[in-house]
């Protein structure tokens, strides 16, 4: 089904995605290619740049892909800066890259807080630093970023994740106010569980990644879906974009009933914990 509405709001057509290069990133750049989009693509891992940037010229994309790092906020701006002027402008600039972490605050490292908040916060300070300079030249634009469900959710021993997901709906919200009235629609994604490659460069202890892994597996949502589902969700000029369905209900238990919500989300957790570690002990 084609993305009439986005394509309506946002003529002109070029996204900058950083993360761009496989998962959720990779499938938003497939679908605007899909609908004529340029597209630039923005990625810390250079082989599947070059396979991703192959497949989206193959379909007949024009597609210009950099190779870097959203913690290396020089990096981020030339790229952006570099399509901007190849295309003419920036109409959406998605800030998807992120990583995994899981752990309670205490047993997470300082090197690994560092290396979460680098890239999952900083690195979208640094996307939306680059990008909005550009995004308010365009009559219309939309800034999208990609939070987590995990920013609501807050569940115990993922407390860096959660952390840096909460800073994101945080900046998202703030941003939303300071671009008023200046053309620059902001978005954020809080997406729950769903196949993605999110685990494969995650720290933390082994169980918590393998609980993680589990739900991941068990879900019936995909990124190619979610994809989807975020564009239609900024087509339609939301500034928060939870996904899927039944996770909007998730969320607005939490924003009524935060108090016993949190009370009861620890029981419910504890439902996944024997399975996903292979073992009947219940202790975290």
């Amino acid at each position: 089904m084609p993305l009439t509405t986005l394509n309506q709001r946002f003529p002109g057509k070029r996204a900058f995605i950083t993360g761009g290069a496989s998962g959720l990133g990779l499938e938003l750049a497939r679908l605007l290619v899909q609908e004529g989009w340029s597209i630039g693509l923005f990625d810390i891992d250079p082989s599947s740049l070059v396979n991703a940037e192959q497949e989206l010229t193959n379909a007949g994309a024009r597609v210009h892909a950099f190779p870097g790092d959203v913690t290396r906020f020089e990096e981020l701006v030339v790229a952006v800066n570099s399509f901007a002027d190849i295309c003419g402008g920036l109409d959406l600039m998605v800030n998807n890259a992120g990583v995994a972490c899981a752990g309670s605050l205490l047993e997470t490292s300082l090197d690994d807080w560092r290396w979460i908040v680098d890239i999952n916060v900083l690195g979208v300070v640094h996307g939306c630093r680059a990008g909005v300079p550009h995004l308010q030249r365009s009559p219309q634009s939309a800034l999208l970023n990609i939070a987590s469900a995990a920013a609501f959710v807050s569940a115990p021993l993922m407390t860096p994740y959660n952390a840096t997901k909460a800073a994101v709906v945080a900046i998202s919200e703030s941003l939303s106010g300071e671009l008023a009235g200046t053309g620059v629609q902001v978005s954020v994604a809080m997406p729950g569980f769903m196949q993605s490659q999110l685990l494969s460069t995650a720290r933390g202890p082994e169980r918590e990644k393998q609980i993680a892994l589990q739900l991941m597996q068990a879900s019936r949502y995909s990124t190619k879906a979610c994809a989807r589902d975020l564009l239609e969700g900024v087509a339609d000029d939301k500034l928060y974009i939870v996904l899927p369905k039944a996770m909007r209900a998730v969320w607005r238990f939490k924003r009524w009933l935060p108090t016993m919500f949190t009370r009861r989300f620890p029981h419910l957790r504890q439902r996944f914990m024997p399975t996903a570690a292979g073992h009947d002990d219940k202790s975290s």
